[in-house]
């Protein structure tokens, strides 16, 4: 990396596109906000590689074989030697290499060049080495971002790590204009019909079985109601099981007939094919299963965009659907989700206040604003930092005269 001017240099590091990974799509959507954000040079990444060889754009200035630790320490010190004035971390335990990533232990002990980290995952119970390696990240690095507000006090009581070094910041949402609701139903043939949606990779931990089996109560009082499930299967998911848990839900669209009331789009959806799929919507549902989920970002979508949400109550669903911005249905229950699809399919007018608080939310999540709060965190770590390393130069310097050296 060259540095043609006075901005600052930021460098990502994590999976990038086009690996179908939803922290590559967070930090491209990041990325992408900077450009007209002033004191910053367009921000790199340096990509983790999951033995695939993508082809990356110009913006991935190098690459990491996940479980390759030399690769990790031969980065650190190339960041060392660069021109680089930040380093920014996302951490998920799966895409670092070694027992639970910590490959990434070696690689921040031996950085000399500060550094953010973004936890994506914060767990209520983690292994004894899930701890060690995010206390010890954390304890190295200048700030620690989370994305969810219950997760903050997790992170001093479990975690140990310092509150003073912890910022709370929002997943961030993409601002994408699209046509109204009825132009969009109209131009995908579904004019005249209740939408309910779900979009991201398929994966048994989204728990989409109960909300199908739960359509079938629903299309008795409602019989012009639409499921559409989008997204093609997770990448490790195929690689592990194939299509089964696809083809398991398929049958059971099948035994419930349910063939006129469920749809699957079977692909990753572009970024405004994803927001035009909230916005036709007429309900979006997260019945995921996993009670402990801090973050999710399909849910912080629906948000974004002023949806009526029905979800099941785990941690990141409880926090954002509070004060009547959506409503929760049990774990692993359908007679539950079907109960809160029928409440608002018969209620327009609960419907659309629950639209307005939840947009009212939502405006505060877009890319745009996000990315400005994230600028000025590197700013200032940045500036203490450089005054850091000119005050020791300079006391190191007064030793050296005082000595006669």
């Amino acid at each position: 990396m060259k540095q043609t001017n006075s901005n600052r240099n930021i460098v990502f590091l994590g999976t990038s596109l086009p690996r179908e990974c939803g922290i590559a799509t967070f930090t491209q959507d990041l990325i992408d906000q900077f450009e007209p954000i002033q004191g910053f040079n367009k921000p790199r990444i340096i990509a983790i590689n999951n033995n695939e060889n993508y082809p990356y754009q110009e913006q991935v200035i190098r690459e990491i074989d996940q479980h390759t630790l030399s690769d990790y320490i031969d980065t650190a010190n190339y960041l060392n030697f660069s021109n680089v004035d930040l380093l920014v971390i996302q951490h998920e335990f799966g895409i670092y290499g070694g027992e639970s990533g910590e490959y990434l232990i070696p690689f921040v002990e031996k950085l000399n060049i500060p550094f953010i980290v973004i936890f994506h995952t914060v767990l209520t119970k983690p292994s004894a080495k899930q701890r060690h390696i995010m206390n010890l990240v954390a304890k190295l690095s200048v700030k620690v971002v989370t994305m969810a507000l219950s997760t903050v006090k997790d992170l001093t009581s479990i975690y140990g790590i310092d509150s003073n070094k912890v910022a709370f910041i929002h997943h961030g949402v993409p601002d994408v204009k699209t046509a109204s609701r009825a132009k969009l139903k109209e131009q995908y043939g579904f004019a005249d019909r209740k939408i309910l949606s779900t979009f991201g990779f398929l994966s048994p931990g989204k728990g989409i079985e109960y909300g199908i089996e739960a359509m079938r109560g629903v299309v008795k009082q409602h019989p012009d109601s639409l499921y559409i499930i989008f997204g093609k299967t997770h990448p490790v998911v195929k690689q592990e099981t194939g299509e089964v848990y696809r083809q398991k839900l398929m049958d059971l669209v099948k035994e419930f007939d349910l063939s006129h009331n469920v749809l699957f789009v079977d692909k990753l959806l572009t970024q405004e094919e994803v927001i035009e799929s909230l916005v036709m919507s007429d309900i979006y549902m997260t019945p995921y299963l996993g009670k402990d989920q801090a973050v999710s970002g399909t849910l912080a979508y629906g948000v974004g965009y002023g949806r009526v949400i029905v979800s099941t109550p785990y941690r990141y669903a409880e926090e954002m659907l509070a004060e009547d911005r959506g409503l929760l249905a049990n774990f692993r229950d359908s007679a539950s989700l079907e109960a809160c699809i029928l409440r608002l399919l018969d209620n327009p007018t609960l419907v659309k206040e629950m639209e307005d608080r939840t947009l009212e939310l939502g405006r505060t999540m877009l890319w745009s604003e996000i990315a400005k709060t994230y600028a000025a965190i590197f700013q200032e770590k940045i500036m203490i930092s450089e005054f850091a390393k000119d005050t020791a130069y300079d006391a190191s310097f007064a030793k050296a005269k005082l000595l006669g050296v």
